[in-house]
């Protein structure tokens, strides 16, 4: 053999061999890359928040509650389908509107019996649901939609009013004694609106009752418990939750701050998400610049127009650089807390589901929150809540009893 030849040959090969190293190792890079800007979320498309995850829960696509108060079922159902997923069942969208419906006849038997002087309204609060899946039970999405008057989108303007109007006159008591049909009426307002409840359904080749479905999830009801922060009561006792919305007058434990703020990092990152009832009034507070802050100066912030269709100003347009990149924010107290919550500043005005948590490029938390107008921000119907927001602007939220730890049940009575 030439031995020119040879180590031509020789060569050529550690050229080649250095030329595919060097390909390997741009392609491993370039994926490398590829991770590393998939990882990095965004809050809007020129946004120069640069968030990267830290605990990410599954949770179902986002859905919309179109013109309707009820997102306190939305949130609440989207957590329960997490919940289900995290126990290793076969996701499944459930019904917000079966859950709607039953929770409209019992807020009227409910008004009726007060003589009016409660609340009676499109709204409500995550304890409901538990209450709820107990007397009627659960149905999926496909089977009850509730969307039984002709539009393709919940808009319940209509529906709202002819239920306020319809309790109100039983509530005048004109007869002078309650007639034994009014219960009847409304439940023939909410069938012609929502549809009737199927007392019998086949879903997956499977037949089920709404009760013997919500029995195949594997949820114990009892399992979830509200938690909040409040100094009108004493910390490590439950106590009546006084926001209009809670017409069952059901009870929340209460916690410090701190601890409260603990407990929701750690239920998120022991893989437990979370539903949490927010204020969302806030200049902070803006779904399409996809972020929830509380800026230590927000008169930099200005709000053009409003967003009514969400039943607040909160998707309304809101300019600021506090929303182009990281500014520094308030130092939230447990005396703030309490200040805006007595002054009608913190509301309960809505409810979502926290899935997960991120930091942005100073290392600033922030957590993952699922809302339920549809899909129409950057983030595809989610959003960015600092830790600071979530602190200053919680009302309460719900988590399964086993995400707080044995100490903690030990200090509210938790078995």
């Amino acid at each position: 053999m030439n031995t020119k030849s040879h180590e031509y040959n020789s060569i050529k090969i550690k050229f080649m061999s250095k030329k595919i190293i060097l390909s390997i190792l741009s392609i491993a890079l370039f994926m490398g890359f590829l991770t590393a800007q998939t990882d990095t979320l965004k809050n809007k498309k020129d946004g120069h928040y640069f968030f990267t995850k830290v605990k990410d829960i599954e949770a179902l696509d986002v859905q919309n509650q179109g013109r309707t108060g009820t997102c306190w079922s939305f949130s609440s159902l989207s957590f329960l389908e997490s919940e289900i997923i995290r126990k290793g069942k076969k996701p499944v969208l459930l019904s917000e509107m079966f859950i709607v419906r039953n929770a409209y006849y019992e807020k009227a038997i409910n008004y009726v019996r007060m003589h009016g002087s409660t609340n009676f309204s499109a709204g409500g609060a995550f304890h409901d649901i538990p209450f709820i899946v107990k007397k009627y039970g659960i149905v999926p999405e496909q089977i009850y939609s509730g969307l039984n008057y002709g539009e393709e989108k919940h808009n319940h303007a209509e529906l709202d009013a002819i239920l306020k109007a319809t309790v109100d006159e039983v509530v005048k008591n004109p007869q002078k004694k309650l007639t034994s049909a009014w219960k009847t009426a409304i439940e023939g307002i909410l069938d012609a609106y929502l549809g009737k409840i199927p007392a019998e359904f086949e879903f997956q080749g499977k037949k089920y009752t709404p009760k013997s479905y919500a029995e195949s999830l594997g949820l114990n009801m009892d399992d979830y418990v509200a938690i909040g922060s409040f100094t009108h009561h004493p910390f490590y006792k439950d106590f009546v939750l006084e926001v209009p919305d809670n017409w069952l007058f059901e009870r929340i434990y209460n916690v410090p701050l701190n601890e409260m703020e603990q407990l929701i990092n750690d239920a998120v990152m022991k893989g437990y998400s979370v539903a949490w009832g927010s204020d969302v009034s806030e200049k902070g507070f803006s779904f399409k610049n996809g972020l929830a802050i509380v800026p230590e100066d927000e008169a930099t912030i200005t709000v053009a127009g409003k967003d009514n269709k969400h039943f607040s100003d909160a998707g309304a347009e809101k300019i600021s650089n506090a929303f182009d990149e990281p500014v520094k924010e308030k130092q939230i107290t447990q005396e703030m807390r309490q200040e805006a919550f007595d002054n009608y500043e913190t509301q309960d005005d809505h409810g979502m589901h926290i899935t997960g948590i991120v930091k942005d490029q100073k290392g600033t938390k922030y957590y993952i929150v699922k809302n339920s107008w549809g899909k129409d921000n950057f983030a595809s119907g989610y959003f960015y809540a600092s830790e600071t927001y979530v602190k200053y602007k919680t009302i309460d939220f719900m988590v399964h009893k086993d995400a707080l730890s044995s100490e903690m049940k030990k200090k509210l009575g938790i078995k």
